[in-house]
């Protein structure tokens, strides 16, 4: 049986296209998802545009943000029935025996392959997904938004995890993309005052921002980091895909504040860290998640606290992937999400 595959097929610009496969065959701690729904992530337009810094297993299926149910257990699989709601995490294939896998940081452990890069992911009809990774999705919670829980636990991991925020501390956050604005709605759930920054072309998402409850910026952030006592602002978190924001979050931090960088920026730097030093900053790097995180998360989305709602900015069938890639890429809308076909 063959189902339609957004696939990238090499690492050339533009090298994505449908292509018919079959139907994984499952091993026996795997199962079979039927997808339900999948978000496209940038690391997906990434790997179109080929502008990622990440190896790629050339030819792969896409899409890394999924959901749906399944429809097959391996052998050794317990604790779960066909039929059942869920959502994956990312961490495809880890070293079980990886000392940060035996920490739990199975996400930090460099032989880690993820989906829609490393091994075939879920821009299709049917995935393999090891059980270790599933987590149940209550009735409550459609798999539109449910197939945002990855993105969400990216934002949680950046601002709950790896920065410091307390109520009332003034948070900037660099970068109106779907993290962006997660990171930005994460930190006001922390009781922070927020301000999410970024260009005039960004003015769209910017304004979805404000539905959050958070202060759209276009440009100079720095009059409203400095509003309070003129020293700067509590923390940054610079989720822009460029590295020069790190020159801009150093500018704006308050002495003995943090930066939480989560965007990827593969550009040298070109820049004197002095002002981080001088500063007495903490600069933490933040990537992917791990299991409380995706339980916490999906338990935020189910009560509401967390609404993933004004951030869709529709669902395609996969036949038209190119149309969802596009909108996104062009910054029309902040998240496009597909449906198999």
């Amino acid at each position: 049986m063959k189902s339609a595959a957004v696939v990238n097929f090499a690492p050339e610009k533009g090298c994505v296209e449908i292509r018919e496969i079959d139907r994984p065959v499952i091993g026996p701690d795997d199962v079979l998802l039927e997808v339900a729904n999948v978000g496209v992530c940038g690391s997906d337009l990434h790997q179109w545009t080929a502008d990622h810094s990440w190896p790629v297993n050339y030819p792969v299926v896409l899409g890394h943000e999924f959901g749906g149910h399944l429809v097959e257990l391996g052998a050794n699989v317990q604790g779960w029935a066909e039929g059942d709601r869920v959502v994956s995490e990312t961490a495809a294939i880890i070293d079980p025996q990886n000392p940060m896998s035996r920490r739990g940081l199975y996400n930090l452990d460099p032989t880690r392959k993820g989906f829609g890069y490393g091994v075939n992911g879920a821009m299709t009809k049917y995935v393999s997904v090891p059980a270790r990774i599933l987590h149940a999705v209550p009735d409550a919670l459609p798999f539109e938004h449910a197939c945002l829980t990855e993105p969400c636990c990216v934002a949680y991991n950046a601002v709950v995890k790896n920065a410091h925020i307390e109520p009332g501390d003034r948070i900037v956050v660099l970068g109106p993309g779907t993290i962006g604005i997660l990171c930005a709605a994460m930190a006001r759930l922390c009781g922070a005052e927020v301000a999410l920054v970024g260009l005039e072309s960004d003015r769209h998402r910017l304004e979805i921002a404000k539905q959050y409850g958070c202060e759209a910026i276009i440009g100079d952030a720095k009059p409203w980091a400095l509003q309070r006592d003129g020293l700067g602002c509590d923390g940054v978190i610079d989720a822009a895909g460029a590295s020069i924001t790190l020159q801009i979050a150093m500018d704006l931090v308050r002495p003995a504040g943090w930066i939480s960088k989560v965007g990827w920026g593969p550009q040298p730097l070109g820049f004197n860290l002095d002002p981080l030093v001088q500063k007495n900053v903490r600069l933490q790097g933040s990537f992917s998640h791990n299991w409380p995180i995706w339980e916490r998360v999906i338990a935020l989305l189910t009560s509401g606290q967390l609404d993933v709602k004004p951030i869709i900015g529709g669902v395609w069938p996969i036949t038209q992937w190119h149309e969802a890639f596009e909108k996104m890429h062009r910054g029309e809308v902040v998240k496009s999400v597909l449906k198999p076909v």
